[in-house]
């Protein structure tokens, strides 16, 4: 390698946008659930690129997928279809209670698409004056315009001018201002079932249970964010299969491509007649490569096997996290579902959930945070035992040195 294609960390200062601040190491190679730096230093990767590499870096399957079908056709337009598209969309129907599939590239694209449904359909079916969206404080769908104010984080959506227009917040699980606030003018509730951003939250049984209740009462549509949770994250293939309360229309992204990047709304035949031709679109959305790609995921997580592995890998780590904290008392709980886990740090050890991560990146583990308070876990769906027991003694040290 010549001297002036030397890329390094500071390279970054002088050439992107300043929106992220990256960690000074930066990743060259990935195998499995384990990263290498430059130096060549190796990581166990516990964050999968928050929480979308569910099959590691560079699967077998995957790396098949991409090569055979780089070699047939990678993009088209929506002006035809392409058989990996149709495919795909065959699969994620049958896997779950939806007739009909949109394509995006993110997951907050799918979420302007399902926004954008929501209020057409509520338009058309009951008039001009049903646009109220509900969503809850602390959530997060995304950094479009739309749905960052759909989100519950004002800090995401503040002091960009003026927002889109009738989008309540109200807290999370509490089913009392739910009910007091809810009317007729509501045309839907989009919720994760399982916070990720605001903390690793899940909803009660009786919150779920209540929402959609509501909604079928006041005519309004249930949307569940699973861009976090989907394809296999929580043990089942979408969350919502887990909680016993189905949705109208489910957003997912992340985990779908596995690295690659694909989004999907997923809803019914009847909803979907509301997008008629010409109302919404996606120059790449639904492109044969990267339908290609979610197809091999899409195969693998959705074997019984696969999906009860990831609760088998959840157990391992809340033995390992409660071995953990039963020497250096850093945890007031670990909340979460399957491997989408976030552990609380308790009175002592608040806001210094980035001083995990950076210790933690230090002995050769990646982490995430969720807020300042929650170090958070999304690794591989297919992470190896002996993978998980490296990286949770690389964290016991990195705590180690912190608790010093």
């Amino acid at each position: 390698m010549t001297v002036e294609n030397k890329v390094e960390r500071g390279l970054f200062d002088e050439v992107m946008v300043p929106c992220y601040n990256p960690m000074e190491m930066v990743p060259v190679k990935g195998e499995g659930a384990r990263v290498w730096d430059q130096q060549g230093k190796e990581y166990i990767d516990f964050a999968g690129g928050i929480a979308v590499s569910c099959l590691g870096h560079c699967h077998p399957d995957m790396v098949n997928a991409l090569n055979e079908q780089s070699q047939k056709i990678w993009h088209l337009s929506n002006v035809m279809t392409n058989e990996p598209a149709l495919r795909l969309a065959k699969k994620l129907t049958d896997l779950c209670f939806a007739d009909k599939v949109f394509f995006a590239n993110s997951g907050a694209e799918a979420n302007e698409a399902a926004l954008k449904l929501v209020r057409r359909y509520a338009a058309d079916k009951f008039g001009p004056e049903k646009t109220e969206i509900i969503a809850f404080k602390q959530g997060f769908h995304g950094r479009t315009f739309f749905t960052v104010t759909v989100g519950g984080q004002a800090a995401y959506s503040d002091g960009f001018g003026p927002k889109p227009g009738d989008i309540t917040h109200l807290p999370y699980n509490d089913i009392e201002a739910l009910t007091e606030h809810m009317s007729d003018r509501t045309c839907a509730i989009m919720m994760e079932p399982l916070q990720g951003e605001g903390g690793i939250i899940p909803p009660t049984p009786e919150f779920a249970q209540a929402v959609r209740e509501l909604c079928d009462k006041h005519n309004a549509l249930l949307i569940f964010d699973e861009v976090q949770t989907g394809n296999g994250r929580t043990g089942n293939f979408y969350a919502y299969q887990g909680l016993g309360v189905t949705p109208d229309v489910l957003s997912t992204a992340k985990s779908l491509g596995g690295g690659f990047p694909i989004g999907a709304m997923l809803t019914t035949a009847e909803l979907a007649e509301h997008m008629k031709v010409g109302t919404h679109g996606s120059t790449y959305g639904g492109n044969p490569l990267g339908c290609a790609v979610a197809e091999a995921v899409v195969d693998v997580v959705s074997k019984p096997e696969t999906l009860a592995g990831v609760l088998e890998r959840e157990a391992l780590f809340r033995e390992g996290l409660e071995k953990i904290n039963a020497k250096y008392n850093i945890f007031a709980e670990v909340r979460g579902k399957g491997l989408l886990l976030g552990a609380a740090l308790n009175e002592q050890w608040q806001g210094r959930a980035r001083d995990v991560l950076v210790a933690a990146g230090k002995e050769g583990l990646m982490v995430l945070v969720a807020g300042l308070n929650v170090v958070r876990f999304t690794p591989s769906l297919v992470i190896s035992k002996e993978e998980i027991d490296e990286g949770l003694a690389r964290l016991e040290r990195a705590i180690a040195s912190l608790a010093k």
